[in-house]
């Protein structure tokens, strides 16, 4: 039997994640170290955790609302006002989603009509083009370039708008470069997308990682910029929660409400346990200076420096990341492509990393290595990714 008829081809189109690709492989084979997905080593801190098995021992195991628990939205909305200078009603303006990849999906079928474009800036995470397709949309990439430090230059998004554009997805501290974007860079964003009546998906689930004395603004904090933004966040990153599955939308009460409509007919409500558990990292957090954040990203950023100084004494040219916990080094002077790289790291050496391209066409000529890794698996990597640039040098 064939079911070609009955699968959409948009959906078939749309090519399998090369991170996932890449990790899948490097799980069946023995001694690899994977710096392929971006997932904290960390487990998540035990009060945390205990805060959840304690909620699952006194039986709290029915639905929430819709939108989450009332006490998580009081939370969230504190947090982003305390640390972000960002104003939300927990009431109206938070929607608790299954991640913070639920949010983005949420916030594009709710925006996307058929023929709307969508601009994305590129290398960036793998899921955003994909997210747009399945609205029904077109996504339209932005190239960023290593020499404006992988930031949205105001010329270069201009040039993308069409009469077709309802949206930018601003994809800041980035994934895969580990690019920022700071104040003024953003504010220089801010007449085009009045100009242009524009959208902002601002996904700023890194903004709790960035490095070098640098800050994190976020872009709905911008004058005016608040009834024009989609605040997309989670606990996965700064609170190495990735398994729960918790993120967060914060806008416009119309948006949300519109968001909540798709997310109660097609999830319910994100799991009870892990909004009990996220409400515990932002109470104690806000408690306690963020003691447990402060710990990992003081870690992060010791592998970051490593990481750096390790790929430009191997001889390849890799770009300062004060974001996230990835590194995009140059390969381009080894002759091979990003895939042939990777492909012959991992089946050489069994270390497994991205394929730059993986984030965009832009992406060809870098691989991006994930530094959330423990330091001595991070050591033996990087003496493997060494002997193999040596050997094919």
């Amino acid at each position: 039997m064939t079911y070609d008829r009955f699968l959409n081809p948009g959906v078939v189109a749309v090519p399998p994640s090369g991170i996932r690709r890449f990790f899948d492989l490097a799980s069946t084979m023995k001694d690899t170290i994977s710096l392929g997905v971006g997932e904290p080593d960390f487990k998540t801190p035990y009060h945390i955790r205990n805060s959840a098995i304690n909620s699952l021992l006194d039986g709290e195991t029915q639905y929430t609302p819709n939108r989450g628990l009332l006490s998580l939205r009081r939370e969230i909305s504190r947090y982003l006002s305390d640390r972000y200078a960002l104003s939300y009603d927990p009431g109206e303006e938070i929607l608790v989603t299954v991640g913070a990849s639920e949010a983005i999906d949420l916030a594009l079928r709710a925006m996307i009509s058929p023929g709307d474009e969508v601009l994305v800036p590129e290398p960036s995470y793998v899921s955003y083009s994909p997210s747009v397709i399945f609205a029904g949309g077109t996504p339209v990439g932005v190239v960023t370039r290593e020499e404006d430090d992988f930031r949205l230059k105001p010329e270069h998004l201009e040039a993308a708008i069409t009469s077709r554009t309802k949206a930018l997805i601003l994809p800041y501290p980035n994934n895969p470069t580990g690019g920022i974007m700071e104040k003024k860079d953003l504010e220089a964003l801010v007449p085009l997308i009045e100009k242009h009546d524009l959208m902002v998906i601002s996904d700023e689930i890194y903004c709790e990682l960035i490095y070098d004395g640098k800050a994190h603004t976020s872009f709905g904090s911008l004058p005016g910029m608040l009834p024009r933004t989609i605040t997309i966040n989670g606990f996965s990153k700064a609170f190495a929660m990735t398994g729960w599955r918790v993120g967060y939308a914060c806008g416009p009460k119309e948006m949300i409400s519109v968001m909540n409509k798709i997310h109660q007919y097609g999830i319910m409500c994100a799991p009870r346990m892990g909004q009990v558990a996220a409400e515990e990292a932002l109470r104690t957090g806000r408690e306690n200076g963020y003691a447990d954040v402060l710990t990992m990203r003081e870690s992060y950023d010791r592998r970051r420096r490593l990481m750096v100084e390790s790929f430009r004494a191997m001889g390849l040219h890799c770009f300062e990341p004060y974001g996230a916990f990835y590194v995009f080094p140059s390969i381009r002077s080894t002759g091979l492509t990003s895939e042939e790289f990777c492909s012959r790291l991992l089946m050489e050496k069994n270390v497994a990393a991205v394929p730059g391209n993986a984030f965009g066409p832009c992406g060809e000529g870098n691989i991006r290595c994930c530094y959330a890794t423990a330091l001595d698996k991070l050591n033996i990597a990087l003496d493997r990714i060494a002997e193999f640039v040596r050997e094919i040098g």
